[in-house]
């Protein structure tokens, strides 16, 4: 007999007037597109609108939605990917649609300025939330019941996840495909779309200071890319200064202005997406991939598995191990 097919995922984007044609492409991209070949689960993914109807955008074209409301009644997973105005409230059937999808257990998502909607609907009150870094004021003071952080690029709290702005979308929803299935097919995914697959929720939302083009972005992109390969090795901030031929002051100086983040933070980042593979891919014990790794004990990759995915080594392989099909459906 044939093996049955999983059904498919059903996911709905919320468009409105005046959307921006980047916060709406973005899920398009990672949802819209058939990436089975990957390994990615099938989408029912459908753009809606409060009416089908014709939606002007930011950029001076229209766009014509097919579907309604109606259309989150059964999704599994609605994305809000932004929202045209803050000082604008979002319509009332908007916000009711959103909180009857949560009370019945659909994930909410609000990219961007989206995070305004979802917290209008009260459906981040008493949550750990983030939004664009611009905004981050404004949105504090108008929803203090919320547990804004306005230095991550996506949080999840619950079924309900929020990310930081524009290209923290892109970071949003792979992070949410691999939460669908696994590390490896987001991996997949995110080297077809030419992207970063493992910027974490914790890194910073954007570069305070310009990247220059230098010989040292060449030298600094080696050395990353040389450290990745090389995770088991016990590197140092003045062991990879010195493999970029830098002072630890400027290489210190120059990483942070790279990455948003500090190279002992990177490091762990990079060891935590190493080890979710080797968990989801092959049969090594947990002691055999923190050594592998460079965690160098199986008690301190649980430790950093906890601290940022909140969960266990070993409860995470049961969660994903050879997984394809999740449990929103």
């Amino acid at each position: 007999m044939p093996k049955p097919r999983n059904p498919a995922i059903s996911i709905a984007l919320v468009a409105f007037d005046k959307i921006s044609p980047f916060h709406l492409s973005v899920p398009c991209l990672v949802f819209g597109e058939d990436w089975q070949e990957l390994g990615a689960p099938a989408f029912d993914f459908r753009v809606c609108g409060l009416a089908p109807g014709p939606l002007r955008t930011s950029a001076g074209f229209d766009i014509v939605t097919r579907y309604g409301l109606e259309a989150l009644a059964q999704a599994a997973i609605i994305i809000v990917p932004s929202w045209h105005d803050v000082s604008v409230a979002a319509p009332a059937e908007l916000l009711d649609a959103l909180q009857r999808a949560h009370r019945r257990g659909a994930l909410i998502v609000g990219l961007c300025l989206g995070a305004f909607v979802l917290a209008e609907a009260g459906l981040l009150e008493g949550k750990a939330a983030a939004t664009h870094w611009h905004w981050a004021s404004a949105f504090a003071q108008r929803f203090p019941g919320v547990k804004l952080d306005a230095d991550v690029l996506y949080v999840a709290d619950g079924n309900v996840v929020t990310s930081a702005g524009v290209a923290a979308g892109l970071d949003c929803c792979l992070y949410l495909l691999h939460t669908l299935c696994g590390a490896e097919v987001a991996n997949r995914v995110a080297r077809r779309l030419v992207v970063a697959p493992h910027r974490h929720g914790g890194q910073a939302q954007f570069i305070e200071q310009p990247v220059s083009s230098s010989r040292q972005d060449g030298r600094l992109a080696g050395v990353m890319e040389w450290a990745g390969g090389h995770l088991r090795l016990p590197h140092s901030v003045d062991s990879l200064a010195g493999k970029a031929a830098m002072s630890r002051r400027t290489f210190t100086r120059h990483f942070r202005s790279v990455t948003g983040t500090t190279v002992n933070k990177w490091l762990s980042h990079q060891r935590l997406a190493q080890a979710q593979r080797l968990l989801e891919t092959t049969d090594l014990s947990v002691e055999i991939i923190a050594t592998d790794i460079g965690f160098g004990s199986a008690i301190s990759l649980r430790k950093h598995f906890s601290a940022v995915l909140s969960t266990s080594p070993s409860e995470y392989r049961r969660q994903f191990r050879h997984r394809v099909a999740p449990a929103l459906v």
